[in-house]
């Protein structure tokens, strides 16, 4: 193995003298760049500089330093090829059979807040052009990209040679690399230039739990990150419990989604989510009173959910929570005490969210097998309010219409909300008809007062007939986009029933 050699030349230098030194051992020759030839060299490695290889000094503050024909060609032609041995052989190029490169820290950067002429800096252009002539010629050359990964190559050179197989995996590594690396610097220029909807959407993701099993058991299912995305709402620090499970992360998604609606507002809200949808909603001056609604809003659905409170749970709160089975318990902190009574429950899990407030692009795709429809985020709650009735809505009516809009525009459609003091007492998600979704509502919930409450639907009434089922039993304001051909049918209905009507200007399907 006298004649193998090595280039190493890379950003995160972890475990790196140690893996040149067993490379040295196994007869390798350790070409290498700038920072890590100086680390090498100092513990002892015997590496040659890459300008001693190229016979071109590096350039332009290390811009131009690998991109070499020396280099290149060292490690793109092929040794089953006559023409090609007989190429480098002629133009005296030497063999590169183990590139060792990882890459410039433009995430790093990136998450540190940096300025665009840092950032312009940080974009690596000779690192990942070596990957990818390693990674393209692997049957020749060992493409090593992940530190981690150091230990099994040299027990396998050690054995005697990487399998084709092993080779295989490691470019298969290495091209999932660079692809990842350049998506973040695409998404990073999308941004600056404002693209929301390009040609080429490059979105990357990275790995950051594998969980139990996907939404049923005989699924398998992963929870991954996008890496360009600093702050998302699911950042959680988890206090007690198990892992959670694709169905808690996708409810607990749906909770955060609707407290996100009450940050900064004087209310403290409290949701209860049961497969994705609401099923209890409350606001209250502590976090006591708002979950004390969002439970009685639904006691029997709340059972087996998990609640998101947008404020710290106390010690009253905490010995409330606990009578009642929950999956998980979200809130922004708990007191010692709380978390005293909260951890008695031995498969609770207790999380600690960060801040809820909107910072990422707001994007909501679809995978569609193999077509991804991909959309801006409902962020906006309504375009106009108003009102198109002769009864006109009280303050706390239209308090109650805003407090209903948050609710249903979170809703499956077709969708209706009844709510009432900020409370929600009625939810009909799902259905096909809104009609049934209004029926379903009420139907669920009649040993309720309805009288006075107002009702929140996420789309417009195509006929009265939802307009007169409320008034029976005692609904007094409604907000509705409005938008249908027959509007004023459920106008006039309202008007006939001394109902109060607000058309919002804005539609909230959600399928």
């Amino acid at each position: 193995m006298a004649n193998k050699r090595a280039l190493i030349s890379v950003t995160d230098k972890t475990g790196i003298v140690e893996f040149g030194k067993e490379l040295e051992k196994l007869g390798y020759e350790i070409i290498s760049t700038g920072n890590t030839h100086k680390m090498l060299s100092e513990a002892g490695v015997n590496a040659i500089q890459i300008d001693q290889l190229t016979g071109f000094p590096e350039i332009l503050d290390g811009r131009v330093k690998t991109l070499n024909p020396y280099v290149h060609g060292g490690i793109l032609y092929r040794r089953d090829i006559k023409e090609h041995v007989e190429t480098v052989e002629k133009l005296e190029i030497k063999s590169i059979d183990m590139v060792v490169v990882n890459l410039y820290n433009f995430e790093g950067c990136l998450k540190s807040g940096a300025g665009m002429e840092d950032m312009i800096e940080n974009i690596d252009i000779g690192g990942p052009s070596m990957i990818r002539s390693a990674a393209k010629n692997y049957r020749d050359v060992i493409i090593v990209t992940d530190p981690s990964d150091y230990g099994l190559i040299i027990e396998s050179l050690k054995e005697g040679e990487l399998s084709q197989e092993e080779r295989l995996n490691l470019s298969y590594k290495a091209f999932s690399l660079t692809a990842h690396y350049d998506s973040i610097i695409s998404n990073y220029f999308m941004e600056l230039v404002g693209d929301r909807h390009p040609k080429y959407l490059n979105l990357t993701f990275e790995k950051e739990e594998e969980l139990r099993y996907g939404e049923n058991p005989h699924q398998k299912g992963s929870l991954y990150k996008e890496n360009f995305v600093l702050d998302t709402k699911l950042d959680f620090e988890q206090l007690h419990g198990k892992q959670l499970s694709f169905n808690n992360i996708n409810d607990l998604n749906a909770a955060l989604e609707i407290l996100r609606e009450f940050e900064g507002g004087e209310n403290i809200a409290s949701v209860a989510i049961k497969h994705a949808n609401p099923c209890g909603v409350g606001i209250g001056k502590d976090s006591f009173e708002s979950f004390k609604k969002a439970y009685e809003a639904d006691k029997t659905s709340i059972f087996g959910g998990i609640i998101g409170i947008n404020s710290t749970v106390d010690l009253n709160t905490a010995e409330l929570l606990s009578e009642i089975f929950f999956e998980i318990i979200a809130a922004y902190d708990f007191t010692d005490e709380a978390l005293e009574v909260l951890k008695a429950k031995k498969n609770l899990r207790i999380l600690k969210l960060k801040d809820l407030s909107p910072k990422t692009r707001g994007y909501d795709f679809k995978y569609l097998d193999g077509k991804l429809l991909a959309q801006d985020k409902d962020e906006k709650l309504y375009e106009d309010f108003k009102t198109v009735t002769q009864t006109v809505p009280t303050k706390a009516q239209i308090d109650d219409m805003v407090f209903g809009m948050k609710i249903v525009k979170h809703m499956k459609s077709n969708a209706i909300a009844i709510v009432k003091d900020g409370m929600t007492i009625a939810l009909g998600p799902g259905q096909t008809s809104r009609i049934w979704a209004l029926e379903n509502a009420i139907g669920n919930n009649k040993e309720k007062d309805f009288e006075g409450a107002v009702l929140a639907s996420d789309a417009f009434f195509p006929f009265d007939d939802c307009v007169r089922f409320a008034a029976e039993y005692g609904i007094k304001a409604i907000i509705q986009p409005g938008g249908s051909v027959k509007d004023q049918d459920s106008i006039d209905a309202c008007d006939e029933l001394s109902i109060a009507m607000v058309f919002s200007g804005i539609r909230h399907f959600k399928h």
